[in-house]
């Protein structure tokens, strides 16, 4: 059912439909007869408007991008990642539409199919932590991308993730460079690459970069506590039994409210970051910027990947038929976020 089968049986002009259907009808003085009997019309036919997306006789294309999130995209570190993308869809020419689905698959398969049907030119399908992920019918039908995330099985969409290697070895660098060759412990995950909360690819790839640089420099980890979750609660129980056995000289923690609550452990147990114990994190999350001393941390850059995700996927649109491969693994640079909270060892 096209716009001009709704006008012919309206009466009207082409024109005339479409500035009704596209809520113009009262600035441009269309009578309420013709509109009411336009989108009677319309109702009745099932006719679905495509006009705000409609393709450009130029390009083929509507130069719109669906993004489907699992997080309500306003929240802080997802909001990043939608800005990210909006900034970067805007410097190319292309609209972004936003859904969240909150983890339901009934409602990711239902917000892939409306972008499609809607003629978005791509989708990026969007994970709140990183993770491998079962990717939802339609996702495939065209181009697409899964930004912080990988496919669980099989999928023709490339990723967009951060360098969760990289920056595990980050991490450890900045402990080597500071003097950290003994005292070191984990807390979060290890000490082997099973001892990791389920499905996390940031917890394996951390645990790999690590073990590279401690290894290459002859650092022994003395301990490692594998946590459940990765909650200020867990870093704050992880330490303390800790405590009970080591006095560590350096704490990875393998994010930055783990870090928070060891640093209250630390604290009750009459310990000073960094002179008594030095302590890293990863993400940045806000909560970095408030402890003191400010903890360094490595951090994931949720602006650049959502830039990123889009760059892929215009590039996914704009050469759609012609035969160029591309990696399917895109990894973005998490940079070191200096703080006050490592330092050389004392005695």
């Amino acid at each position: 059912m096209t716009l001009a089968d709704v006008a012919a049986a309206s009466g009207v002009s082409v024109t005339t439909a479409s500035l009704v259907l596209t809520g113009r009808a009262r600035e441009l003085r269309i009578s309420e007869a013709a509109e009411r009997r336009v989108r009677s019309t319309a109702q009745e036919l099932g006719y679905r408007r495509n006009s705000a997306l409609a393709a450009s006789p130029r390009t083929g294309r509507s130069q719109t991008i669906g993004f489907v999130s699992d997080t309500v995209a306003s929240s802080g570190l997802a909001g990043d990642m939608v800005r990210g993308a909006v900034d970067a869809a805007y410097q190319h020419g292309f609209m972004l539409f936003v859904g969240e689905s909150g983890g339901d698959q009934v409602i990711e398969r239902a917000l892939v199919e409306s972008m499609r049907d809607r003629r978005a030119d791509g989708i990026i399908f969007a994970a709140m932590h990183t993770r491998a992920i079962v990717v939802p019918e339609g996702v495939n039908d065209g181009p697409a991308v899964l930004l912080n995330a990988t496919a669980w099985t099989r999928s023709g969409a490339p990723s967009v993730v951060p360098d969760e290697l990289q920056a595990g070895r980050s991490a450890a660098l900045v402990l080597v460079e500071a003097g950290h060759e003994h005292g070191v412990h984990l807390i979060g995950a290890g000490p082997g690459a099973y001892d990791v909360p389920p499905n996390s690819i940031a917890a394996v790839e951390r645990l790999l970069g690590l073990r590279d640089v401690f290894t290459a420099a002859g650092v022994e980890v003395v301990s490692a506590h594998r946590c459940p979750k990765w909650t200020p609660e867990h870093g704050y129980d992880a330490t303390r039994d800790l405590l009970r056995h080591h006095l560590p000289k350096a704490l990875v923690c393998f994010n930055d409210r783990l870090a928070f609550g060891a640093y209250q452990a630390l604290a009750e147990a009459g310990l000073s970051v960094p002179d008594d114990v030095s302590v890293i994190g990863f993400d940045d999350h806000p909560v970095a910027s408030w402890m003191r001393p400010r903890l360094t941390t490595i951090a994931l850059p949720h602006h650049e990947l959502g830039a990123q995700a889009v760059k892929v996927l215009v590039d996914m649109v704009e050469r759609r038929g012609r035969d160029a491969r591309a990696p399917m693994v895109h990894r973005v640079p998490m940079p070191v976020r200096e703080g006050g909270s490592v330092a050389p060892p004392r005695g």
